[in-house]
């Protein structure tokens, strides 16, 4: 489709959107975006990442005028009755601005993967093919009450070759206002197209729509947050959509499982940080270990605030805990809320995981090589992990100094998405006058 028809289109299916702000359309804004991805597409790596540098500096040069943004979003937010999972996500303070910043600057050393070449070869006749990856273009991003993740995307946008339109929600209208000036900023100040950072908010739900029907002009949407926001964009875009999902996260305990890695994994993966996507919401445990490792386990937990939702056997053990409801199993609870279930073996741990997962993040802690095996194998999960806390789920944790999303699609990106996965490829032939017999 060219630019012009998806303008035209654009025009058709709805009147401009005013911004009240700016005075800018939001078609304008569109437009903005295509144009600066075709300037970024060809920048070079040293002037991507000093745009990168000049945004990380401007996050410490702006803080006072952010965190007061925040703090009025926060505000809002507990008079608007906002959930505590909620109101973490939304919140920030200099540390998590400092976290940011060297989010920034991890993004800034990673190799530029444009023009890196995937595969090649040369053709018995002497043209030489290679496939190399290339930006999208524009990536469209909704999500709700997480400022860190118009950093984190446009961040990784810049460093990939991308221009971000941004939709953040009403809940962060007011921090993420300030991060896009601050991203718009540093963009101009090294010479690149400010336009190659928009954001949307001002629009509200109807820009929100609107973006998921702007096919031509988005070359691909990403949702963060809730299972319901994820879903409607799903099933409501035109434009191509790489999936995130919820996470209905376990860990199962085997039966070899050693008592203190038991207790210590699940509680980092449940406490740490309760209302992020990797952190565990279902436990479950070997019928034969049981009486072992749940005491410990669950007294960890409940000394640092746990709701324990349980099984008929585990309310055997603790008798404090909750009954689990068949909603229990397959709901994120992001909270101080987990579910616990004795199982007879790893067959019907993987069954439970298998019917409640929503393809996140599984865990399983063992010393028994063969169930550690199977459970990676056969677990079909984004992340399958062994020993380890599902907390370990994310693009800082990975390696990649941020990310996008964590997705649970089978397509080309799964799991955490760094700037690899912010790219597609081409195919460069080149000949020396060759032609088809």
């Amino acid at each position: 489709m060219t630019d012009t028809a998806a303008v035209d289109i654009a025009s058709s299916t709805a009147s401009s959107l005013a911004d009240p702000g700016h005075g800018v359309s939001f078609d304008e804004r569109l437009l903005r975006a295509r144009d600066a991805s075709r300037v970024l597409a060809t920048a070079s790596g040293d002037l991507k990442n000093a745009a990168l540098e000049a945004m990380a500096v401007g996050l410490s040069e702006a803080s006072e005028k952010i965190l007061a943004a925040n703090a009025k979003d926060l505000e809002n937010g507990r008079a608007n009755g906002l959930a505590v999972g909620l109101l973490d996500r939304l919140r920030l303070d200099e540390s998590r601005l400092d976290a940011l910043a060297v989010a920034i600057r991890e993004i800034m050393v990673l190799t530029d993967p444009i023009g890196q070449s995937v595969r090649g070869s040369r053709l018995p006749n002497g043209v030489r093919i290679d496939q190399i990856r290339v930006p999208f273009g524009v990536v469209g991003a909704i999500y709700e009450a997480r400022p860190n993740v118009t950093i984190d995307i446009a961040a990784l946008a810049v460093k990939s070759g991308n221009a971000v339109v941004l939709r953040g929600g009403s809940a962060a209208e007011n921090t993420n206002g300030r991060l896009v000036e601050v991203i718009q900023d540093a963009l101009g100040s090294v010479g690149l197209p400010s336009g190659a950072a928009q954001t949307i908010d001002e629009f509200g739900r109807d820009g929100a729509t609107r973006l998921m029907q702007a096919r031509g002009l988005v070359d691909v949407l990403v949702p963060r947050g809730s299972a319901s926001l994820i879903q409607a964009v799903v099933t409501e875009s035109r434009v191509p959509v790489i999936e995130t999902g919820a996470g209905v996260v376990h860990i199962y305990l085997d039966e070899s499982a050693r008592e203190d890695w038991a207790t210590d994994i699940v509680h980092n993966a449940k406490v740490q940080r309760p209302s992020v996507c990797n952190a565990v919401e279902t436990v479950l445990v070997h019928a034969a270990a049981a009486d072992r490792l749940l005491p410990g386990v669950l007294a960890r937990l409940a000394e640092s605030g746990v709701t324990i939702h349980a099984d008929d056997a585990t309310r055997a053990i603790w008798p404090d805990a909750l009954v689990a409801t068949e909603e229990d199993w397959a709901t994120e609870h992001m909270s101080l809320d987990i579910s616990v279930r004795v199982v007879d073996g790893l067959d019907e741990a993987i069954d439970h995981i298998s019917q409640y997962s929503t393809g996140h993040t599984e865990s399983i802690i063992t010393e028994s090589v063969s169930s550690a095996e199977r459970f990676l194998a056969e677990v079909d999960s984004a992340v399958v992990m062994v020993n380890a806390s599902t907390r370990f789920t994310d693009g800082g944790e990975f390696g990649f100094g941020a990310e996008v999303g964590i997705s649970t699609q089978k397509l080309h990106a799964r799991g955490p998405m760094g700037v690899s996965e912010l790219t597609s490829t081409k195919w460069t032939v080149r000949g020396t006058g060759q032609v088809r017999g």
